[in-house]
């Protein structure tokens, strides 16, 4: 009988984000600069040297990166054209984190600022098309608190337009 495995492997959770890039390696570099990640493992290709897999750290997440592979048919949002999805990041000062992310090469979609639901946020795109949100958790709100703020945020918004 062999050892007894755990499921999931110690350090990482139930569900781990595993993002398709073009280029492996220019996005550790930025994902180091911009998110503050700690590169974990790489895995290249012995015959071309390509970065084929790796994982980073953030805080307490572990996340995958993977290289666009046609064989697997696996394409990174640059090559879609999009993303459909995106990556919430909760940070202790996202007014700073922000600040570091843009200037690593992130392009702004959303500016900081506080939203209905607690939290103070702001949306970046990275160079290789993944959108992130960073927030600083500053307020619990109840379900019927967040939905009166919600109603508010919203009409505000239709009379601005």
């Amino acid at each position: 009988m062999g050892n007894k495995v755990k499921t999931t492997p110690d350090g990482y959770r139930t569900v781990t984000a595993h993002l398709i890039v073009k280029d492996i390696a220019k996005a550790l570099e930025f994902y180091t600069r911009a998110l503050g990640a700690t590169e974990r493992f790489r895995m290249t290709c012995p015959d071309t040297g390509v970065v084929r897999h790796a994982e980073i750290q953030i805080g307490d997440s572990i996340v995958m990166l993977g290289t666009e592979c046609e064989q697997a048919k696996t394409k990174s949002p640059l090559a879609l054209g999009g993303t459909a999805s995106s990556l919430y990041l909760y940070v202790a000062d996202v007014d700073a984190a922000f600040a570091k992310a843009t200037k690593a090469g992130g392009k702004t979609l959303q500016p900081v600022m506080n939203m209905f639901w607690g939290d103070r946020y702001g949306k970046i795109l990275d160079p290789f098309g993944h959108e992130w949100s960073l927030a600083t958790h500053q307020e619990d709100l109840s379900p019927e608190a967040i939905a009166e703020r919600a109603k508010e945020f919203f009409a505000a918004a239709a009379n601005a337009h």
